[in-house]
């Protein structure tokens, strides 16, 4: 099961597991980059709103293993 509040370092963690790579970060906010999937931008919060997480992972294609 997919957590109810993740923070953003580690989503980004995660992130980096699956062939992102950061490209630059302003302010609170991280932007990764990936070969193939669309560019995202995390923010670094202690729990990332719950929109925002389901938005980004289904952007990166994530699955319920990725979180364990």
């Amino acid at each position: 099961m997919i957590p109810k509040s993740v923070s953003g370092k580690e989503l980004i963690k995660i992130l980096l597991k699956k062939g992102y790579w950061v490209r630059s970060q302003k302010g609170s906010h991280v932007h990764l980059r990936h070969p193939i999937n669309s560019p995202l931008t995390v923010p670094v919060h202690k729990g990332i709103a719950i929109g925002t997480l389901k938005a980004i992972i289904k952007a990166a294609e994530l699955k319920e293993e990725d979180f364990e």
